[in-house]
């Protein structure tokens, strides 16, 4: 029975805007597309030959040519919404990588940070007891005075070092924000082109699906 033209334009449209649910499915129906493109394809070369055998020749060509190029558009419209899911799901994937990474360098970079420098090997020059011709008092306690400024000398030299490691992990961070940044921003701006890519292309196939109902009516 010929479908009405409300009807057919429904079920052209419909199908179109059909929504992928995973990338599985998406391959699916790419398959399924290729598929019935090649049935489609070879339905009106039979068409075709059919034509040449009717007296009508031209208005046999024009009714298969039309139900070609109707099928065709719900065919694209499909293999558009497919591809569609695809690269949306492939840019989730790349952000969570991405994401994931630059936790990790963080939690590296925060642990390299907070390691404490090994607190330098110091001798045990504390004097013992003195034989009766060993150094005297005078000279014993330049000895633990001296022990004492190497004791600071050594601390001042690691509180140094801890400042400047605290430092340079402050200005990894800062980096890897401005880093996270500049990702942010490129992947926004491909985001936006992409978008604009896909709404072009589903207008596209909305309107070769319209013009392909308008055209059976006609």
């Amino acid at each position: 029975m010929k479908q009405t033209i409300p009807a057919l334009a429904a079920f052209v449209l419909g199908t179109a805007l059909a929504q992928t649910q995973s990338v599985e499915q998406a391959n699916a129906t790419l398959v399924k597309v290729e598929q019935e493109r090649n049935r489609v394809e070879a339905e009106f070369a039979d068409s075709e030959r059919d034509c040449y055998e009717r007296f009508f020749v031209n208005a046999c060509l024009d009714k298969a040519k039309e139900k070609r190029h109707g099928e065709l558009s719900r065919l694209r419209a499909q293999e558009v919404e497919a591809n569609h899911f695809k690269r949306e799901d492939a840019v989730k994937k790349r952000d969570a990588e991405l994401a994931e990474r630059a936790r990790k360098d963080a939690e590296d970079e925060a642990a390299r940070a907070a390691a404490e420098p090994k607190p330098a090997k110091t001798v045990n020059d504390t004097p013992g007891r003195a034989p009766s011709n060993g150094p005297s008092v005078a000279e014993r306690e330049a000895q633990h005075d001296a022990k004492v400024q190497r004791q600071q000398a050594e601390e001042a030299a690691n509180a140094g070092k801890r400042a400047a490691n605290r430092a340079a992990f402050e200005k990894k961070q800062e980096e890897s924000q401005h880093r996270q940044a500049e990702v942010a921003r490129k992947k926004e701006e491909a985001e936006k082109k992409r978008q604009a890519q896909e709404e072009a292309d589903r207008k596209k196939a909305a309107s070769a699906a319209a013009s392909a109902a308008a055209s059976v009516k006609q």
